[in-house]
């Protein structure tokens, strides 16, 4: 019993965590209004706290490592290429 007590605790808090993932490409829009910038390949990336968009250039090789949340892709840490 203690174990699937155990299982059940760990199973719920694994559910809701985000995994980051990355993604590379160059910057196509930058859009400091709303902090985010979208790469050639159309996806467009939030950017989290720390991360300006001012700091990139249109046309900039970027990683963009980033979490899923509420549907969107936010961007959690960028590195120019």
């Amino acid at each position: 019993m203690k174990r699937l007590i155990a299982a059940a605790g760990i199973l719920a808090l694994t559910a809701g965590a985000a995994f980051a993932a990355s993604d590379t490409g160059k910057v196509k829009v930058i859009d400091t209004k709303n902090d985010a910038i979208t790469l050639e390949d159309g996806k467009t990336f939030s950017l989290s706290e720390g991360v300006e968009a001012e700091t990139f250039k249109v046309g900039q090789t970027v990683e963009v490592t980033y979490d899923v949340k509420n549907g969107k892709m936010v961007a959690t840490h960028i590195v120019a290429r």
